[in-house]
């Protein structure tokens, strides 16, 4: 049996999780973070994606992804090929670094896309790995909540935009 098709669309927004094979990590270290980020930062300006939020865990990640052309499945291929590369290349490993396929949710752009940003952002917390979301150094919330540098491969304007027009009161809303 066949797996279903993608639906992908111009402006199609998708709640992206990838788990690690057999529910392993798939983040050894700091450097295996910061290169998962850089291949997501290539990966977006590739493909010319909008990045909500992502956050990092041990062995899955979140990303939520507006793709402005209909090429969902391209740019993962790109990013979870390259990372597993990388990955298994630095650990001296072969083999599949992801369980099966990503998942990828299509999400309305309204107040449903501003839960699941919340969601994905105060995972570290749920799982009791930190207390509060800004502790969570491999997320989209301390670039979001506070006016620090934004990595170029996230998008803050719609999020904070839905709390208020201006960006330090958002700003002030969300953290």
């Amino acid at each position: 049996m066949s797996r279903p098709l993608r639906i992908e669309y111009p402006g199609a927004v998708y709640h992206i999780t990838s788990r690690g094979n057999a529910r392993e990590a798939i983040f050894l270290s700091y450097d295996d973070r910061r290169r998962f980020l850089d291949v997501l930062a290539a990966t977006v300006e590739k493909y010319n994606w909008l990045c909500h939020a992502f956050c990092l865990l041990d062995n899955h990640s979140h990303l939520i992804i507006e793709t402005l052309d209909p090429n969902l499945s391209l740019g993962m291929r790109q990013l979870n090929g390259v990372y597993t590369q990388a990955f298994n290349r630095d650990h001296q490993r072969v083999g599949h670094v992801f369980q099966g396929r990503y998942k990828a949710i299509i999400v309305e752009k309204d107040s449903h896309l501003l839960e699941l940003c919340r969601y994905v952002v105060l995972n570290p917390v749920r799982a009791d790995m930190v207390s509060k979301p800004g502790e969570w150094k491999w997320s989209s919330y301390k670039s979001t909540a506070y006016a620090g540098k934004i990595p170029d491969y996230l998008t803050t304007d719609w999020v904070l935009g839905q709390f208020s027009e201006e960006k330090t009161t958002a700003r002030q809303a969300v953290s």
